[in-house]
């Protein structure tokens, strides 16, 4: 229970589950010796990347951070479930995670056979092509990319590209550099999926700076290729100049069936982007969102923050992932979804759930 900000463990059982929590945490024991662990779940994520290869094969090591050329495949990842620290995670002043993941194997294969895998699949809509923000190397990126599957319900339909972000905190500008020379593959992998899956029928999705790298890339074929249509393109915490994106947003309307952006005032990731460029960030509460004409926004400010950077709500936050549901999969505008409440011409709020 909270009092005051204050956690309360009334029952030894509590101080069991910290013990369970540190010990799941580091490095002292594997994760199959820990008590409580009781299913295991295999997945496996479809990507492209356009990252180097290492020549290991270890899937921690298998593509680098430098640049390379497309290649595409499978990553397999392992999900553990931990039952017995879902009830300290409920109470928790910090997020501490009841299921766990590994990525035991990649499989390379042509891109074509993950469309066809994609197409065959049972979903009722087009693919969803996901790409990732700073500081993901690629091991980590298939885990990030696999919650967001799981919370956004794109089991089967989710592809992820990812471009060679260093994975080092400190690389933010060398990130920045990668991505914008990632921006035209992007827009390549973009326009071969509304080729072969038909007009409107793909979604595209980006966060933080892989929201920058979308709306790019949607630059990029409206000057090249203009003949492509698509169904939704969200952009989640975008690390983007919001006057760019307005001076853009003429050329790429036309693109998208439509755009949403989800912002917050809480992420500390985009008010540090903002300290460090001079100019407030596309996803940031707070810029006048009623000049960006076709564009719906979502407003999550008023949710309880899921992490301590306020900045992946997408895999964290479980009612994000639910709009996202009724955005990618049911194909609804905001005014169709439920528990949004409209704040402006296109502006809507996500509210939290009543008790």
């Amino acid at each position: 229970m909270r009092s005051e900000g204050v956690i309360k463990f009334t029952h030894l059982s509590h101080f069991r589950q910290i013990g369970a929590v540190l010990l799941c945490l580091g490095v002292c024991a594997p994760l199959e010796a820990q008590q409580g662990v009781t299913q295991r779940t295999n997945n496996e994520l479809a990507f492209v990347t356009v990252r180097d290869r290492t020549g290991e094969t270890d899937p921690e090591d298998y593509f680098g951070d430098g640049r390379g050329t497309q290649s595409a495949g499978w990553c397999d990842v392992r999900q553990t479930a931990v039952p017995a620290l879902t009830s300290i995670a409920d109470v928790a002043p910090f997020r501490v995670p009841d299921e766990f993941m590994k990525v035991t194997a990649i499989r390379d294969v042509p891109l074509d056979e993950i469309f066809e895998a994609l197409e065959a699949s049972e979903a009722e809509r087009g693919p969803v092509l996901y790409t990732h923000g700073f500081n993901i190397g690629f091991e980590k990126g298939c885990r990030r990319a696999t919650s967001l599957q799981d919370n956004a319900n794109l089991k089967e339909r989710l592809l992820w590209f990812s471009w060679p972000s260093d994975g080092v905190p400190t690389n933010y500008v060398r990130d920045e550099t990668d991505l914008v020379w990632s921006a035209p593959s992007l827009a390549s992998v973009i326009a071969d999926m509304a080729d072969h899956f038909a007009p409107q029928k793909v979604n595209v999705t980006g966060h933080s700076l892989g929201g920058r790298g979308v709306a790019l890339s949607l630059y990029i074929l409206a000057g090249h290729h203009p003949d492509v249509r698509l169904d939704n393109v969200a952009l989640l915490a975008p690390d983007m100049d919001f006057d760019t994106f307005a001076g853009m947003l003429p050329s790429i309307t036309g693109i998208a069936e439509r755009i949403t952006i989800y912002t917050t005032n809480a992420d500390r990731a985009l008010d540090l982007s903002e300290t460090l460029h001079g100019y407030p960030r596309l996803g940031q509460s707070g810029n006048p969102v009623e000049t960006l004409e076709g564009v719906e926004i979502v407003d999550i400010s008023e949710l309880p923050i899921d992490s301590a950077s306020g900045h992946l709500y997408h895999i964290y936050g479980t009612q994000v992932g639910n709009d996202l549901d009724q955005l990618l999969n049911q194909g609804l505008g905001a005014a169709e979804r439920t528990g949004l409440k409209q704040v402006g011409d296109n502006h809507w709020s996500l509210l939290p759930l009543e008790e």
